[in-house]
């Protein structure tokens, strides 16, 4: 179902009869993950779209925008109609709201084949981050090798010698172990694919525990996350063998949902609720009061790519299709309020970033907190950029 949200949808108010003609609003077509145990996912990426917009009163860049929402189900052949539809019958200049990798090689393709701008704020599969980079392409999150290289980092600056890895069967699981073992040097004991969706983990808990390893590393988010660490700690191996992993698998969400069973994991990630700057302070605030909930990483990553388009808009006059130049070249140059602070791309238009360590402690007030505590690598370049001709 399709969520249209235009000025008066949310709650600005449209210009009475007497004004001046205005320019028709620029239409951004969002397709992202709205159902099901990732659901969550698309929700938070949605909201802190809007609470950007919200800033702005319902403009982005001082251009009016419509924003159509719609669910992809995590079904490629539906996000495949939604993209279709939204091209076709709706005429969006720009596409983006992708959570999942196997939705980005359907949607991509589709928007820039019809010559829009696709703008990603999550999925960031490693075919587009290389040899098939393109100037109209883009991604505020990270690069998908990139995000779990941290972790990979991470465990070998904490020692470790061995480990067991797991992850979904599709592009971003693929991306994940390879970007884990690019920088973790110890030995892979077992390499472990789950189903996309899985929620019962007990066969592979069984195989790390004959295993033994020192550690496991593990992408899986959303309700995958909360399900597999939940019977990883009930299963008793939590404490005998930790596990490291980066931000989609433990974040916010997946904190609440697991509770004290997720205490003293560690995490990685480009984002965390205390990051010390001006913009990120109000972001979190903003989300709080807005929405009376704690932000993830997926919402400080909405939050952003409507930031970036703005940039793009302001320095395009708020047109898109009649300056392509001008706005690519406003998201290009990174100059917006982005929730990390200072934000830069590669030459591949994937955010070079910086990557910290977090683990999950009770507080003085008893509840858990994802805190940050140390620099793991500072502007980390993805893997795939050199291959990108791209300047």
């Amino acid at each position: 179902m399709a969520v249209r949200l235009s000025l008066a949808a949310i709650g600005f108010g449209v210009a009475v009869a007497t004004a001046p003609a205005m320019a028709d609003p620029v239409k951004i077509g969002m397709i992202t993950t709205l159902s099901g145990p990732a659901g969550y996912l698309g929700e938070d990426v949605r909201d802190g779209f809007l609470l950007a917009m919200d800033e702005e009163g319902g403009k982005l860049g001082g251009a009016d925008v419509s924003l159509i929402v719609e669910d992809d189900g995590l079904k490629p052949e539906t996000a495949q109609q939604i993209a279709d539809r939204m091209i076709k019958r709706d005429g969006v200049e720009l596409i983006t709201g992708v959570i999942f990798s196997n939705i980005a090689p359907v949607v991509a393709p589709m928007a820039l084949g019809a010559g829009l701008f696709y703008v990603s704020p999550n999925a960031a599969p490693s075919t587009f981050a290389g040899e098939k980079c393109h100037e109209d392409y883009f991604v505020i999150s990270w690069q998908n090798d990139n995000l779990h290289e941290a972790a990979g980092i991470a465990a070998e600056k904490a020692g470790k010698k061995s480990a067991v890895v797991l992850a979904p069967n599709y592009q971003a699981g693929k991306d994940a172990i390879a970007g884990f073992k690019r920088y973790f040097k110890g030995q892979i004991v077992d390499e472990i694919y789950t189903q996309l969706g899985q929620t019962d983990y007990a066969a592979e808990i069984a195989k790390i525990r004959a295993a033994n390893p020192e550690m496991v590393f593990y992408f899986l988010p959303g309700g995958m996350g909360i399900n597999f660490m939940k019977q990883y700690d009930q299963a008793g191996l939590k404490d005998s063998i930790p596990l490291i992993v980066s931000a989609p698998s433990l974040e916010q969400r997946i904190m609440e949902a697991v509770g004290d069973g997720s205490i003293g994991v560690a995490t990685s990630s480009h984002w965390n609720i205390d990051l010390d700057n001006a913009v990120n302070k109000r972001f979190v605030e903003g989300f709080r009061a807005k929405y009376g909930r704690e932000p993830t990483p997926y919402a400080a990553q909405g939050y952003d790519t409507a930031k970036a388009i703005a940039a793009g808009l302001k320095a395009s006059g708020g047109k898109i299709k009649a300056d392509k130049d001008a706005f690519r070249a406003g998201i290009k140059a990174g100059d917006f309020e982005s929730t990390r602070g200072d934000f830069k791309f590669g030459k591949n238009n994937h955010p070079i970033n910086t990557w910290y360590s977090i683990k999950v402690e009770k507080g003085d007030d008893g509840k858990l907190h994802l805190v940050t505590t140390g620099v793991i690598a500072e502007d980390l370049v993805d893997a795939y950029a050199d291959q990108c001709a791209m300047n």
